[in-house]
């Protein structure tokens, strides 16, 4: 009797397991977000600790994760609060259902769904060998319809057998790490991490041009860097020329509070006769988000040798009460210790700065020399995501600023001074 009831008890203990592993939420997970008339594909993982639950996107290599969330019952919530973002979806036990949206003002919202993460199958056919750099432009009805629209866009392609990734690079930035492989005659790459969401789905053509369609709206002709202009695509924007000012003859002026209401202006003495970079940006911006580790690693460098960065956040609400959180969570995730200023609402920059022309991307970083005046200035951000450009860009900037740091620091008495 004691061995039957022993047997049945295992029995019942064994049958209960699959359950149980059913209704475990870690792991890694296909998911899927609905932007407009595309489904974007990306890698997510869940972990979960006692109670405590994260939920990671992917930027290439780097695990960006939630810092905070929940999971009770079939609710799963999780929050990104440096990115003003909230997962809220159901879990049946197989797959994920639910909604990913911005808390700010107007804010995105995205259809969200998941399943248990299958490898992708084995392709034995050769794939077309497209790895390198190329620039593309929208084509078709539609290819005046905005500004940006009639830029020249450049390509960065990276390639291992069937597996693709790259980057698409603007003027006003980067559309982060996108990835994916050819299936059969199309290149499908995709990129979500919380923002920036895209979907990259390209034929290559008997003329070796590639017909890109870019979130299933909009097309585009992509060439080789080197037969661009043979194919009609214009030079993409030099991004130190993009924008300028009116009179570079003239010192450049600030005056904005920082987080404590302090106000910090051109006319400081801080600044007098000091290297600055005026990084022009805002919290909800991705390229910032990226340029944020490199001003850090800037400031660290060459502060002691009269290097300064002011922050010039122009955020989505404009309203300080409702925007300092998102900056003193901003400033924490990416250990700022320059100071940054509550400098507006985003479509504020040409009013708050009138000395700029033609400002049109975030970021933009101005830099000024010892005497105050602009010394050049710097549309989007190259993110590692576009490989050599990444690398080419930063090697770029520290030559400028230690050409800056090495003019000649006038005497106090001939400083550039100046009123707002």
């Amino acid at each position: 009797m004691k061995s039957l009831r022993a047997t049945c008890l295992l029995v019942a203990l064994w049958s209960s397991l699959p359950l149980a592993a059913e209704t475990r939420i870690e792991g890694l997970w296909d998911a899927v977000i609905l932007a407009g008339q595309a489904e974007i594909p990306f890698r997510f993982e869940i972990t979960q600790t006692g109670d405590r639950i994260q939920g990671f996107f992917f930027e290439g290599v780097q695990k960006i994760g939630s810092t905070s969330g929940s999971f009770t019952g079939e609710k799963l919530q999780l929050e990104y609060e440096f990115l003003n973002t909230t997962l809220v979806a159901t879990f049946d036990g197989e797959k994920l259902e639910g909604r990913y949206h911005a808390n700010r003002k107007n804010g995105r919202e995205y259809a969200f769904r998941a399943h248990r993460f299958l490898p992708p199958a084995a392709d034995s056919s050769a794939a077309p060998q497209i790895a390198g750099n190329w620039e593309m432009q929208r084509v078709g009805a539609d290819a005046n319809a905005t500004k940006t629209s009639r830029l020249s866009w450049k390509l960065y392609l990276r390639q291992s057998g069937p597996e693709v990734s790259g980057s698409i690079l603007r003027v006003d930035g980067d559309t982060g790490n996108l990835s994916g492989r050819w299936n059969g005659d199309t290149l499908i790459l995709s990129h979500f991490a919380g923002e920036r969401p895209v979907l990259f789905e390209a034929k290559l053509q008997a003329d070796g041009t590639l017909d890109v369609t870019y979130n299933r709206q909009n097309k585009y002709l992509a060439a080789r860097t080197s037969e661009a202009r043979a194919k009609g695509i214009p030079e993409p924007p030099d991004p130190t020329r993009y924008t300028s000012v009116k009179d570079p003859s003239e010192p450049f002026h600030f005056s904005f509070p920082d987080l404590d209401g302090k106000l910090i202006s051109d006319a400081d003495a801080r600044f007098r006769g000091k290297v600055v970079i005026l990084a022009i940006g805002g919290t909800w911006c991705p390229n910032c988000r990226d340029e944020a580790p490199f001003l850090t690693e800037l400031y660290k460098d060459f502060h002691a040798r009269g290097l300064e960065i002011v922050g010039l956040n122009f955020e989505a609400s404009g309203d300080p009460v409702e925007d300092k959180p998102r900056v003193v969570s901003f400033v924490k995730e990416f250990g700022v210790t320059y100071p940054i200023v509550l400098a507006g609402a985003i479509d504020d920059v040409q009013t708050k700065l009138p000395q700029l022309v033609n400002f049109g991307a975030y970021p933009t970083s101005i830099y000024l020399g010892r005497d105050g005046r602009v010394a050049s200035v710097h549309a989007g951000f190259a993110s590692a995501a576009t490989g050599e450009e990444h690398v080419r860009l930063k090697s770029e900037v520290r030559k400028s600023i230690e050409q800056l740091l090495a003019q000649k620091q006038l005497p106090a008495s001939q400083a550039q001074t100046s009123t707002p």
